[in-house]
C-alpha cells in the first residue's frame, strides 16, 4: 500500500473504530457483570423478610417466590451468600440462606430455608443482554465503520490536496522547464501551495529567458570578431587555408547555438504530420546532398507535432547517421498506437560509457572528427528537444556487428500499413 491517501483512510478508519470498540467492549464488561452485590442482595433480603412474616396465601405475585424441597442447585456464590445471611441476621431472622450460580445461563437464583423445612427460591436481579446480541453489536461495529469512513475520506481529500496540486503542477512542466500556471482558489494551505507554485513557475521562466539571452547574444557577439579576423585572414599568405577553417568552425558552432536558442523559444504549430510522407521527402533531400540514405519501409503513420520542428529534429539524426556513420537505413512501423522509427547506420557507433552524454550540447565521441567531419555537436541535442517537445522519445544503441541504431517513439493519431 504505497498511496499517502489510502494510508491516511486505513490509519482514520482504524483509530475510529478502535476507539470505539474499546468503549463498547468496556460498556459490554461492565454490563455483563449485572448490578454489583450491594444493590441486589438487600432487595433479596427484603424479599426473603416478607416471605417469612406473611403467611403463602399473603405473598403477592410480584415476588415471584418459588418452594422446593431442596435449595436451587449450581455453584455457591459465597460472597453474596454471607452477605445474604448477614443482612437477614442483622434484621433479627434466623433462617439459613444461600446464593447459587444459574447453569447454563447468566444470573443468580437465592434460597432460604423456612420454618416448615421447604426452601424459598426468589432471583436475583439481573439485567440481561437483549436477544440477538451479536447481530446487533455487528450492526453497530458496521455503522461505526461506514460513518468513520467517510469521515477519513473527507479529511484525507482535504489534506492530500496541496500535494495533489503539486503532482498535477510537475506533471505539466512543459519542454521548456516551467511549470504551468496554478488557479489561486480554496483553503488558506491550498493557496498558499498555488501561490508558491507559481512563483517557482516565475522565477523558472525568467531563468530560462535569461540562459536563452545570454547563448543567443554570445552566438551573436562571436560574428563580429570572427568578421574581422576573416578580413584579415584574406591577407595572410601563410596559413590562410587553416585560419579560414577555424573560422569556419567557429562560424556553425555560433550558427548552431543560434539555432537551438531558437528551437526552445520558437515553437511552431502543432498538427496532424504524416510521418512517412515527411521522412520520404528527408531522404530524397539526403540523396540528391550526396548522402546514403535509404529506406527499408515506410508504414503510413500520423503524429501530433510542429511540421518544421520535427522535419529539423528527423534531418539532423539521418544526416549524423548518413555522415558519421556512413550511410543509413530508415524504417518507419506502426505498432500498437506508436509510430516507431529506426535509423541504423554501419558506423563505428558510440562508446557504451559515452552513450547517456551523445545528448549532450557539443558532443563527440571523436574530438579528432572535427577536422574531417563538419559540425559543431548540436545536432543530437536540437532533436532530442523538439522531439520530446512533441511527446516522443529518443534512444541510442550499439548494434550487433556494428553500427549505431537510433530509435524515436511517437504516440500515433492515425495508422495504416503501407509499404514501399
Amino acid at each position: 500500500m504505497t498511496s499517502l491517501r489510502r494510508r491516511l483512510i486505513v490509519l482514520l478508519v482504524a483509530s475510529i473504530v478502535g476507539v470505539v470498540g474499546l468503549a463498547t467492549a468496556a460498556v459490554l464488561s461492565v454490563r455483563g457483570g449485572g448490578p454489583p452485590p450491594e444493590l441486589t442482595v438487600p432487595w433479596v433480603a427484603q424479599q426473603m423478610e416478607l416471605v417469612l412474616r406473611l403467611p403463602p396465601v399473603a405473598i403477592p405475585d410480584v415476588l415471584r417466590v418459588e418452594f422446593s424441597d431442596h435449595p436451587a442447585g449450581g455453584p455457591v456464590a459465597r460472597p453474596e451468600t454471607a452477605m445474604l445471611n448477614d443482612i437477614l441476621r442483622r434484621r433479627g431472622l434466623g433462617a439459613a440462606a444461600v446464593v447459587n450460580e444459574k447453569v447454563g445461563e447468566p444470573g443468580q437464583l437465592a434460597s432460604m430455608r423456612l420454618p416448615d423445612n421447604r426452601w424459598a427460591i426468589v432471583e436475583v436481579p439481573h439485567v440481561k443482554p437483549p436477544r440477538r446480541e451479536w447481530l446487533v453489536l455487528a450492526g453497530w461495529i458496521s455503522l461505526i465503520v461506514a460513518g468513520a469512513t467517510a469521515v477519513s475520506v473527507y479529511f484525507t481529500a482535504v489534506l492530500i490536496r496541496p500535494l495533489e496540486m503539486l503532482e498535477a503542477a510537475v506533471s505539466k512542466i512543459g519542454s521548456d522547464g516551467v511549470l504551468a500556471a496554478v488557479p489561486e482558489v480554496g483553503s488558506a494551505e491550498v493557496k498558499a501551495t498555488a501561490h508558491a507554485l507559481n512563483q517557482l513557475s516565475s522565477r523558472l521562466k525568467t531563468a530560462m529567458e535569461s540562459r536563452m539571452r545570454l547563448v543567443a547574444a554570445a552566438g551573436h557577439d562571436l560574428r563580429t570578431p570572427m568578421t574581422r579576423m576573416r578580413l584579415r585572414a584574406e591577407f595572410l599568405d601563410e596559413d590562410r587555408e587553416k585560419w579560414l577553417h577555424d573560422l569556419d568552425e567557429l562560424d556553425r558552432i555560433a550558427d548552431s547555438a543560434i539555432r537551438l536558442v531558437r528551437e526552445e523559444v520558437n515553437q511552431d504549430a502543432v498538427e496532424a504530420v504524416e510521418l512517412d510522407r515527411l521522412i520520404r521527402d528527408i531522404e530524397t533531400e539526403m540523396t540528391s546532398l550526396g548522402h546514403a540514405v535509404s529506406i527499408d519501409h515506410l508504414d503510413w503513420v500520423s503524429v501530433k507535432a510542429g511540421a518544421l520542428g520535427l522535419r529539423r529534429a528527423l534531418r539532423n539524426l539521418i544526416v549524423n547517421a548518413a555522415t558519421h556513420g556512413r550511410g543509413c537505413v530508415v524504417a518507419l512501423t506502426a505498432l500498437n498506437g506508436q509510430a516507431i522509427l529506426t535509423i541504423a547506420d554501419r558506423g563505428p557507433g558510440i562508446p557504451p560509457d559515452l552513450l547517456n552524454k551523445a545528448f549532450e550540447p557539443f558532443f563527440r565521441a571523436d574530438p579528432a572528427r572535427t577536422q574531417f567531419i563538419p559540425g559543431a555537436g548540436l545536432g543530437l541535442a536540437i532533436a532530442k528537444e523538439i522531439i520530446e517537445r512533441y511527446g516522443g522519445t529518443i534512444r541510442l544503441e550499439n548494434r550487433q556487428g556494428g553500427g549505431l541504431l537510433q530509435t524515436v517513439v511517437f504516440d500515433a493519431v492515425s495508422q495504416r500499413n503501407r509499404r514501399h
